[in-house]
């Protein structure tokens, strides 16, 4: 697996030292932006919850750095299952389009001033559209259709644990573990090569969980001064074996760093970079067999570069007050994927968050 600098990410947008900052007020800027988690501790006694909306757009395909048209792809990429009855040598199926909507529900809780309590549960929507070609080598396209998946995805619960705060600076640990909740036996109809429209199980970007029981380590930094906010964190979600339809997805190492800047209390923006690495699917679905990419084992996963831009509005009068309001969009910088494989084309995340 190809990886890029980590770590450029992780400092890119970090600010040295300044003198300590005794503001005790909540500001727009106390947190991180709206597609950061964890990214902070709450007092003792202390709730929080949280709703967000995510949403990514995947278009056209890419081997590695580059851009690669289905024409392409069909006339050159072998299909991993050659040599099973009814399948051909070469991908016949082609996704073109992916859209993904997720909906998230979360609270936080503290026990104590040095542990934060959260849980999260997500709900997502899926849709892909396909070309598929004639059976045979050519080029001729034999027609379209789309797949699609909506149902609750994995469940995240976490710890973060105080490591280090000097006012200015503060550093956690997020002790973290996804539940698989999620489906992992999603099916719809497909246009197969032959022009057959069966029911079957869909590939592995149209689950919607895991499977597994997922380690999600991490640490978070961040630091303040005046109306500046920045930070960083590193985060990983680590397979615990195989699932119960004998695989596992890659493991997936992120870093992240942010810088923010509130022109009042209650506004602030921040730009961010993301760094983000997945290894491809270990094991097999016996059940997930079919001459298209997304079906294909060792087309999974890559890196990509992404950058972003956020707002965030904290209610500071009214019968609002304490609301606090985000949204941070983004897209890639540079994408290196086990293709051919979807590219992402734009992320965007909207989200609403009270502590009391």
């Amino acid at each position: 697996m190809k990886r890029f600098g980590l770590s450029v990410a992780a400092l890119s947008c970090c600010t040295p030292a300044f003198a300590h900052d005794a503001h005790t007020e909540p500001r727009a800027y106390d947190h991180a932006p709206i597609g950061v988690m964890g990214d902070h501790l709450h007092k003792k006694g202390e709730f929080m919850l949280s709703a967000r909306y995510m949403r990514m757009e995947m278009e056209g395909n890419r081997i590695g750095t580059t851009s690669v048209t289905p024409e392409q792809i069909v006339t050159t990429v072998p299909n991993q299952f050659a040599g099973q009855p009814m399948q051909p040598q070469t991908l016949r199926v082609l996704p073109t389009e992916m859209p993904m909507d997720m909906y998230m529900l979360g609270a936080m809780y503290a026990p104590s001033d040095s542990v934060t309590l959260m849980v999260m549960a997500m709900y997502g929507e899926r849709s892909m559209d396909h070309i598929t070609f004639q059976d045979g080598a050519g080029t001729n396209r034999l027609g379209e259709f789309t797949t699609r998946s909506s149902d609750f995805g994995d469940t995240k619960v976490a710890a973060l644990v105080h490591l280090f705060d000097n006012v200015t600076h503060k550093i956690h640990f997020n002790a973290g573990i996804s539940v698989p909740t999620g489906s992992t036996t999603e099916e719809d109809t497909i246009l197969t090569p032959m022009g057959g429209t069966p029911m079957v199980r869909l590939p592995y970007q149209m689950q919607l969980g895991s499977g597994t029981w997922d380690l999600e380590p991490g640490v978070t930094y961040s630091g303040h001064e005046g109306s500046w906010n920045w930070g960083a964190q590193a985060r990983a979600t680590i397979r615990l074996g195989d699932n119960s339809s004998n695989y596992s997805l890659g493991d997936i190492y992120e870093a992240t760093s942010w810088l923010a800047y509130g022109f009042t209390d209650s506004f602030s923006v921040s730009t961010r970079l993301k760094a983000t690495t997945q290894g491809t699917i270990n094991g097999q679905d016996p059940r997930i067999v079919a001459p298209v990419q997304t079906a294909q084992t060792n087309l999974q996963g890559g890196d990509r570069l992404d950058m972003l831009f956020g707002a965030n509005y904290l209610f500071k009068n009214g019968a609002l007050k304490g609301n606090r309001l985000g949204i941070e969009a983004g897209f890639p910088v540079t994408q290196d994927l086990n293709g051919p494989h979807l590219e992402t084309d734009f992320t965007l995340t909207v989200g609403w968050q009270l502590a009391f």
